[in-house]
């Protein structure tokens, strides 16, 4: 049996692996590319919402030592099996296509003229053969695949950070901080700690059944730590280095051409290619990973059924060829709406079950949490309908022009709350 170090160190890995999904690495480049002398100021913000909070995320799950469910009960049981259904449903409908839309640009289109539906269909209906199988060989996939594209990322952001660029382009953000971390969004990685920290408890307790309910909490803490700290460095050397080269490439360059664009001119036309295979196998390591723990999800739902695992890998799949056709831009740009109002669920319930249970009252769930629902529906129908229509609601509501409106309503509800609850237990001794 291993010692709990070298436990903690494998966890971490596998963690960092988990989170890592080579889908979200088109991301960063182009924020540094659009953010040019504010790329630090936008890293800022990316690094809060793409690492910080999934790593509070994974101190939560620390502490409830439960699965996602447990994140929301505290507001009702109810709530929290509808919360999940909608990250397990946007995860299937967004990030999992997403890895074949990139797949295709990166590793497809630059050898082969075909379509995006052809790619996509050959990319689920192999997706449905391993997870009907749950081959081995993916774990395999995942094992060797992480480390070696981190070596050839890391390599990248090294060559090109130290070699000589041309003046880098203003930036085109007006508020960079809020905009890296609204792109942070798009990684996904908050919802990723709620799904992840539960996988990583069963793991453990699968090695160790005998381990306390103290050592496993220090552990989990410890190897999120590890994995966030290699997200760190991977998200902020890909924004520096876009931000480095924004002068040698088009304004109107792509996630993928920017990231196949970078790894040129560090690695050559050879590095390249090889990054964008690499980043292909990836992506479908990821996507059978998102189907296969939401088919077990709804396995968990419908008492261990095998024909809701099997229905439930069906419709991911078909779900997975009807989205992954499109472009990763256009996948990026219709996720926003759901982001928008999921995103901040997701990071009050990782707050809240973070904080001191004597601060985090089952009142103050409900009443946060209704707070955040209601003040993102504004940032969710700026999406959907054109803002004039909207100026009437957004302008008496502080930060929503920059679509965090939702942030103060949220941290005042917490303290009222609070105060209101300990005058209530003081009055109650008298």
């Amino acid at each position: 049996m291993m010692n709990k170090t070298k436990q903690t160190f494998v966890f971490g890995f596998a963690l960092f692996a988990g989170f890592f999904g080579a889908g979200n690495l088109i991301l960063p480049p182009l924020l540094g590319f659009n953010s040019g002398p504010d790329w630090w100021i936008v890293t800022l913000g990316f690094i809060i919402s793409a690492t910080i909070i999934p790593l509070i995320a994974l101190f939560g799950h620390a502490k409830l030592q439960g699965t996602m469910i447990e994140f929301g009960n505290k507001v009702s049981p109810f709530f929290s099996l509808i919360f999940c259904l909608c990250i397990y449903i946007i995860i299937i409908a967004l990030p999992c296509p997403r890895t074949a839309a990139v797949t295709h640009e990166m590793t497809i289109a630059p050898f082969f003229d075909s379509s995006p539906l052809l790619t996509s269909i050959i990319y689920f209906s192999l997706a449905f053969l391993f997870v009907v199988n749950r081959n081995s060989a993916l774990e395999i996939l995942g094992k060797y695949l992480t480390p070696i594209i981190v070596l050839i990322l890391l390599v990248i952001i090294v060559i090109g950070v130290f070699s000589p660029s041309e003046p880098m382009n203003a930036s085109t953000f007006q508020t960079p901080l809020v905009s890296g971390l609204l792109e942070g969004y798009q990684t996904y990685d908050a919802i990723a700690g709620l799904v992840m920290g539960g996988l990583v408890i069963i793991s453990i307790n699968n090695v160790n059944k005998s381990m306390s309910f103290k050592d496993k909490k220090i552990m989990i803490a410890k190897s999120g730590f590890i994995a966030m700290m290699g997200l760190l460095v991977i998200y902020a050397g890909l924004i520096a280095l876009g931000a480095f080269y924004n002068s040698e490439f088009s304004s109107a360059v792509s996630r993928t051409e920017l990231l196949s664009g970078l790894a040129s001119k560090t690695l050559g036309s050879f590095g390249a290619a090889f990054l964008g295979v690499l980043v292909g196998l990836a992506c479908f390591t990821t996507a059978v990973a998102i189907i296969m723990s939401t088919a077990d999800f709804f396995k968990a739902l419908f008492k261990e059924s095998q024909k809701a695992y099997l229905v439930t890998t069906i419709i991911c799949c078909i779900t997975g060829i009807l989205v992954g056709q499109f472009e990763v831009s256009y996948i990026i740009t219709i996720a926003l709406p759901s982001l928008m109002l999921i995103y901040p669920l997701c990071i009050v319930l990782i707050l809240l079950n973070a904080v001191p249970d004597k601060f985090a009252s089952k009142l103050v769930f409900k009443w946060v949490v209704f707070i955040a629902l209601i003040f993102s529906i504004p940032d969710f129908l700026g999406f959907i309908i054109p803002i004039e229509k909207l100026e009437p609601i957004t302008s008496n509501i502080l930060f929503s022009k920059q679509n965090l409106g939702w942030v103060l309503p949220v941290l005042a509800t917490f303290i009222i709350v609070n105060i209101y609850l300990k005058f209530k237990s003081k009055n109650a001794k008298f």
